[in-house]
């Protein structure tokens, strides 16, 4: 028996299904970025026409020669300089500018000297959370400090630490601001080679905990094979794009050792070669880079 209520409840299960078929929105897009420096005769494009969206928690590697533009890519995202054309998004906001939504390491760890690691990191938490009470803040320091292993370490300063130890101060400072994003800007390339394994496993289990959207310069493919989602190579410049998407699909955890005899792995590890060494050398002057293995 057909009720008068049965047309509309047809009509309200018919919106619930459209509801949940609606695709979510990226976290991040960039929409027709470009980006250049100097006036005249001196203007260089570093970045033109980028396009690209980022879901909340993914881990993306973006790969590219050295001088491409990669740092400043991570600085748009940060905040820290402003497009030319095109627009920046997170979270369904323009960015305009730096925000404790957003973590960024450095490659040249930028701790200040004078003060040891607790306190170095203490900085920056005093400046994000400072209505909390002196002891919860003391505990969520303890708590970034231990996950990096650096807690024997907790009272020396800078120069008392290897690059190793003094790059994971600057990774557990960004993640102890709390952001939604961590930006990663080549922050092993300066590390000896069992070093920068370490932390490369160190960065992997901090992601598969929090499962915080990470954005990870290199010029390493393996590195970004080894860590993301998807690694999106960059063309060389003037005027670097973004090439096309890799998608890892290769099992967590990844072993370093047994992957790279994966033939998907060397299958992957092709098909962004092909692109770098390919359509995105073309304007790569001879004396640029190219990092093929970790």
């Amino acid at each position: 028996m057909t009720t008068l209520l049965e047309p509309a409840l047809k009509q309200s299960r018919k919106t619930q299904l459209e509801y949940v078929r609606m695709p979510s929105l990226p976290f991040v897009e960039l929409k027709h970025v470009s980006k250049g420096y100097g006036a005249g005769s001196q203007r260089r494009e570093v970045l033109k026409d980028l396009n690209l969206n980022i879901d909340r928690g993914e881990f993306v590697a973006i790969v590219g020669y050295s001088g491409s533009g990669k740092t400043t890519l991570i600085s748009l995202l940060a905040g820290l300089i402003h497009p030319d054309a095109g627009t920046v998004i997170i979270d369904g906001s323009e960015v305009v500018g730096p925000g404790p939504d957003r973590g960024i390491v450095f490659q040249n760890y930028s701790l200040l000297p004078w003060l040891n690691v607790f306190d170095n990191i203490a900085l920056a938490v005093d400046q994000i959370f400072p209505n909390w009470p002196k002891e919860k803040r003391r505990e969520h320091i303890e708590k970034y400090i231990a996950m990096v292993n650096l807690t024997p370490a907790r009272s020396k300063r800078p120069h008392e630490l290897s690059g190793g130890m003094r790059q994971r101060v600057s990774v557990a400072r960004a993640l102890a601001m709390n952001p939604e994003m961590l930006l990663l800007d080549e922050p092993l390339s300066a590390l000896d080679a069992l070093t920068r394994a370490t932390l490369q496993d160190e960065i992997e289990q901090i992601w598969e905990r929090d499962r915080k959207t990470v954005v990870l310069i290199t010029n390493d493919v393996d590195e970004g094979l080894l860590l993301a989602d998807r690694v999106i190579p960059l063309s060389a410049g003037p005027g670097a794009t973004l090439g096309p998407a890799v998608e890892v699909d290769l099992d967590r955890p990844r072993d370093r050792k047994t992957i790279q005899r994966d033939p998907h792995f060397k299958r992957l590890k092709a098909q962004v070669l092909d692109y770098l060494l390919g359509e995105g050398a073309r304007k790569r002057p001879h004396r640029e880079p190219m990092q093929a293995v970790g």
